[in-house]
Parts: structure tokens; sequence; C-alpha cells
């Protein structure tokens, strides 16, 4: 059974993200996972120097001894079907605009649609905020010059045909 810790907002296959204040939030890491959270933190820097589509890194800490923590900005989503279908449109295309800047510098998310095989809903890491669409855990992601241009067209790639599946998705509810 995995471990249950007080303010968990969410669990995932290999992360408990838990509420720290009513601005952040700590993704944690237990065991020896230092390789892990150094290279998520270090895309999630570089995505935030392009521009804001990526939720903020603050900072690396520890909760305790056997659990070290990236701490990020703590995001409220919103349900977009709240929303008029003209103003869930132009969300997209700013969506579409960060991601293409994010590609451009050399970042590729590679999470936008979850695997069918893993648990949780299709579009996981991706909230809609009072600022419009933002993306959570770039564990996966990639940058260009750690995988090379080959391997990174084809991510990006991969992930355009994810935004395509993510507008209908949101413009057909």
């Amino acid at each position: 059974m995995k471990k249950r810790y007080p303010r968990t907002l969410s669990s995932g296959a290999n992360n408990t993200v838990i509420a720290l204040t009513e601005t952040e939030v700590g993704k944690l890491y237990t065991g020896d996972t230092r390789s892990d959270i150094g290279s998520e933190a270090e895309k999630m820097k570089f995505a935030n120097t392009v521009n804001a589509l990526i939720v903020k890194f603050i900072r690396l800490d520890e909760l305790n001894e056997d659990a070290e923590m990236l701490v990020m900005e703590r995001l409220y989503p919103m349900d977009f079907r709240a929303y008029e279908y003209e103003k869930r449109e132009l969300w997209l295309e700013v969506l579409e605009d960060e991601l293409r800047e994010l590609h451009k510098a050399g970042f590729v998310h590679r999470d936008l649609r979850r695997p069918s095989d893993v648990v949780g809903f299709k579009f996981d890491n991706v909230f809609l905020t009072s600022t419009g669409f933002r993306l959570i855990d770039v564990g996966i992601s990639a940058l260009k010059t750690q995988v090379g241009e080959r391997l990174f067209e084809r991510y990006v790639t991969q992930e355009l045909k994810e935004l395509e599946e993510f507008r209908t998705f949101v413009l057909e509810r």
C-alpha cells in the first residue's frame, strides 16, 4: 500500500503531490531519486525562462528524511465546460502559441495525453486556470540539447498530434 501523506492533492504512479501553502505544492520523491528530481527541476526552470505555460518552479526541498520535494506554484484548476466556446478557442490558440514557443526554444512536454494504460483522466496534465491553460508534470519532458535533433522532432510531432486531440476534447464537450 502506498504511503498516505497529510494534505495530499494527487498521487500518480511515481509521486505524490501535497499542498504546502495556499501558493505552493510539493511533488514528493522517496528513496534515492536525486537524478530524477534534479532533471525535472532543470527542465522546469528552462521552460519557465521561455514562457509561463509550465507550472512555475520554486525550489528543491525536503519533507522529512525519506522524502525530497520539488516545490512548485500551486494551481487551482477550473472546468473549461463552464466557459463559452469562443473563450475556449482563444485559450487553445494561446496554448498552441506557447507550446510552439517552447518547441522553438528546445523544450517538449511529452505528456499532454496520458497513455491509455495509465490511470487518470486523458489530459490530467493540462489545467485551465484563471490565466489560461497551464501544463504540469515535466518528468518525461525533453530538452533538444539532451536528446538530439531527430528524437526531439519525433517528440514534437507526437505532441502536436496530442494537442489536436486536446483541442477536439475541449471544443466538443
